[in-house]
């Protein structure tokens, strides 16, 4: 038996407890767009293949609408077959009919549109993160809606959390989604920056990212630091940014020492190059100057092996 196209789990679930009455045929020129489908864009290729399918075998996957007072229907699920129906030259169409109101579309919507395979883990997420916030749903109940496991959805919605350039990278396909979750755990954007600028020119794998991130975040025992002022913990900031590593400022009766954290011989070549360059290299390429602070210490800058 054909597989049904169409909906995925989720969304498929919705369709018996949407219902209120049986499935029937309604003219597909009677069907308006649903004003509130968050998402325009419809890849060409994939409906030509699906009105090739719908020619050959029909409309497997009854779309549901609502009724309108012109006695038309508006679209709440299923847009893609309606589109691919209509390039088949059908003028009928299965459909399930219900009342729904504004607010239920737009949530029918949005859970459709998180089906979509097209959609990128960002775009995926602010969807999720739109269910949430408009209609008050725990992740709990935006994984029933969607047919996926609530830590899925807790997961999806931490890439929302990352810097600019990190979410950027994803929406790119530069890096995958286990890459910025790994990035994720790096709370300072200065140094998850840094570290996706490292990911990229290296190319490396979402273990070798999270094994990368793991480093950075290693922290030794500090029982014998003196709490910084607000001014040299930003510069300690910044310094991790810029060189991309763990960085420590301490201070000491007579002054302070720098304290640079590296985990291997090559990440020390580089470090020793922005150093001695005196510039850094953002992810964008962009160079700026190592902000230098000579009150900051009076003693030699040490590298350390972590």
């Amino acid at each position: 038996m054909a597989k049904p196209f169409g909906l995925g789990r989720g969304l498929d679930a919705l369709i018996p407890r949407a219902a209120e009455g049986a499935q029937q045929e309604i003219p597909i020129d009677r069907v308006r767009r649903n004003p509130h489908q968050p998402r325009g864009d419809f890849d060409e290729a994939g409906l030509a293949e699906l009105a090739a399918s719908i020619a050959a075998h029909g409309v497997l996957q009854p779309i549901v609408v609502r009724g309108s007072a012109d006695g038309g229907y508006e679209m709440i699920a299923g847009e893609r077959r309606l589109r691919a129906a209509r390039q088949a030259g059908l003028t009928q169409i299965p459909a399930v009919i219900r009342d729904s109101s504004t607010e239920e579309l737009l949530e029918l919507a949005l859970v459709e549109n998180v089906q979509r395979a097209d959609l990128n883990p960002i775009e995926e997420a602010g969807a999720y993160r739109e269910l949430i916030d408009r209609f008050g749903l725990s992740h709990e109940a935006v994984a029933r809606e969607v047919g996926k496991s609530r830590v899925a959805i807790s997961n999806a919605l931490r890439l929302l959390d990352l810097a600019p350039e990190t979410r950027q990278a994803i929406v790119e396909g530069k890096i995958s989604e286990g890459h910025g979750r790994a990035l994720a755990a790096l709370t300072v954007p200065e140094l998850q920056s840094a570290v996706l600028a490292v990911v990229l020119e290296r190319h490396l794998s979402v273990r070798q990212t999270e094994e990368l991130v793991r480093r950075k975040r290693e922290t030794r025992p500090a029982t014998h630091r003196q709490p910084l002022s607000a001014d040299l913990a930003d510069l300690e900031a910044q310094l991790r940014g810029i060189l991309a590593t763990k960085v420590g400022i301490v201070r000491t009766r007579r002054g302070g020492r720098v304290v640079i954290d590296f985990y291997s011989d090559e990440e020390l070549d580089r470090i020793y190059a922005i150093i001695t360059r005196g510039v850094a290299i953002g992810p964008g390429g962009d160079a700026s100057p190592i902000p230098v602070d000579a009150s900051a210490s009076n003693e030699p800058v040490t590298a350390e092996p972590a």
